[in-house]
C-alpha cells in the first residue's frame, strides 16, 4: 500500500506547476558537480521537487545525523534517483500510463523494446522502466560519484542487491519512500 501512496502522492504533486523554489534550486546545486548540475537541469519540474524533498528529508534523518553530516554524494544521490527519467521525457499523462504498462508487462517486454527500436513511443516506455539503470549510466558518464550511480540502479532494487553501504542505502529508500 505504501507504493499506491507514494505514487498518488507523487501524481499529484506533478500536476502542480512550476520548479522548485529559488531557494531548493540553489540548495540541490551546491550538492552536485558540474555533470551531475547538467544532468539535474535536465530534470523536469515535478521531478526536481521531489528529489529536493527526499535530499532535505534524508540530511535531516536522524539515522544520518549521528554520524557528523551527510557526505555530498549522498545527497546527490537522494537528488539523482530518478534522473533516469530524463531520457524518455515523458510528461505526467504518459508516466500514468507507463507505470499502469509496467505493473503487468514483464522486464523481458522491456529490453526487447529497447533493443528492436531506436526511438518511438515503445522505446520510450523501455526506457522509462529501465530508468535506474540508465540514470545510473548518464551519472556514471557525468562523472558522478559511484555511491551516487550505484544508488540510482539499485533504488528500485530489493535489500538483497544492494551495493551502497546500507544505513545509507535504508535511508535513502525510506525518505523516497518509493
Amino acid at each position: 500500500m505504501g507504493g499506491l501512496w507514494h505514487l498518488t502522492k507523487r501524481f499529484f504533486g506533478a500536476i502542480r506547476p512550476g520548479p522548485p523554489s529559488q531557494a531548493d534550486e540553489r540548495w540541490a546545486l551546491e550538492h552536485l558537480g558540474p555533470g551531475e548540475t547538467e544532468i539535474w537541469q535536465q530534470m523536469n519540474n515535478p521531478d526536481r521537487r521531489h528529489a529536493v524533498e527526499v535530499a532535505r528529508a534524508v540530511v535531516a534523518d536522524p539515522r544520518l545525523q549521528s554520524t557528523g553530516s551527510v557526505e555530498r554524494p549522498v545527497v546527490a544521490a537522494a537528488l539523482l534517483h530518478d534522473s533516469g527519467k530524463v531520457l524518455c521525457r515523458f510528461r505526467t499523462p504518459s508516466r500514468v500510463f507507463a507505470t499502469v504498462v509496467w505493473s503487468v508487462a514483464s522486464d523481458d517486454v522491456a529490453d526487447r523494446w529497447l533493443t528492436e527500436h531506436e526511438r518511438g513511443y515503445r522505446f520510450r516506455l523501455a526506457q522509462y522502466r529501465h530508468h535506474p539503470r540508465l540514470g545510473a549510466d548518464l551519472l556514471r558518464s557525468g562523472g558522478a560519484d559511484p555511491m551516487t550511480a550505484n544508488w540510482a540502479a539499485e533504488h528500485h532494487l530489493p535489500e538483497r542487491d544492494w551495493t551502497v553501504p546500507m544505513y545509507i542505502a535504508r535511508v535513502l529508500k525510506d525518505c523516497d519512500d518509493d
